[in-house]
């Protein structure tokens, strides 16, 4: 049942003069957790954007990561991606010397121009099962039963996640 009609469900029993006053209290619970559910999904959603836009240009020429994200995520990314590059081309580098025009990363005297993931950045995770102990940055190692949640840097359990032996949390 989708949460619209369970909203229309709980409107109709609010309206309805018979329900008791504990049927009332319910309908309130089940409409606090709609609406949870609904910020829930709405902020999942503002994230996944967000981090879709802002590493479009590594996720449009890594052609890995395509299979990751749905079609529609991934069209959006392509044309966020040429607009952006659109953007800079009328705004910043038609100003430039010719050399300096471009946005590709082979200059080795300046940043990249292609934003990517910060592997060395602590993420939390849950185990899903066991897992074989990794190897910290400070050389030691980490064993995770399962159900275990652990922060520890994303190159660490990158494997494990590709793996589906973690989740991120």
């Amino acid at each position: 049942m989708c949460a619209s009609s369970q909203s229309d469900d709980v409107q109709l029993l609010r309206a309805d003069p018979d329900s008791s006053e504990e049927e009332h209290f319910r309908i309130m619970l089940v409409q606090t957790e709609i609406e949870r559910v609904k910020f829930v999904i709405r902020s999942y959603t503002r994230t996944r954007l967000y981090k879709i836009e802002k590493y479009a240009r590594y996720i449009v020429s890594t052609p890995e990561l395509h299979e990751k994200l749905s079609k529609a995520e991934l069209d959006h990314a392509q044309r966020y991606a040429r607009l952006v590059e659109y953007h800079f081309n009328q705004t910043v580098l038609q100003s430039l010397p010719s050399e300096q025009r471009s946005l590709d990363d082979n200059a080795h005297f300046m940043p990249s121009m292609v934003t990517q993931p910060d592997k060395l950045r602590p993420v939390f995770v849950h185990a899903r099962q066991a897992c074989p102990p990794v190897r910290l940055p400070d050389g030691s190692a980490l064993t995770m039963p399962k159900g275990q949640i652990s922060l520890t840097p994303y190159y660490v359990v990158e494997q494990l996640l590709l793996r589906n032996e973690v989740e991120l949390v």
